[in-house]
């Protein structure tokens, strides 16, 4: 049951770092996904950077 979610994530990632290096569609900075496995659902948040944080401010 496990091995397909690795690969549905798997793909998910590849797709957004082909998105980035291409410059193609809408990123999904600021933004995280979850998959619940169980019912095939994805939730979206929104995610605000931390002003301390080094790398958020990039």
């Amino acid at each position: 049951m496990i091995a397909p979610l690795v690969g549905i994530i798997g793909a998910m990632q590849a797709v957004e770092a082909i998105k980035l290096l291409s410059g193609i569609g809408e990123s999904l900075g600021g933004r995280l996904l979850m998959l619940d496995a169980l019912r095939l659902q994805w939730r979206e948040l929104r995610l605000r950077a931390d002003p301390a944080c080094p790398v958020c401010q990039r």
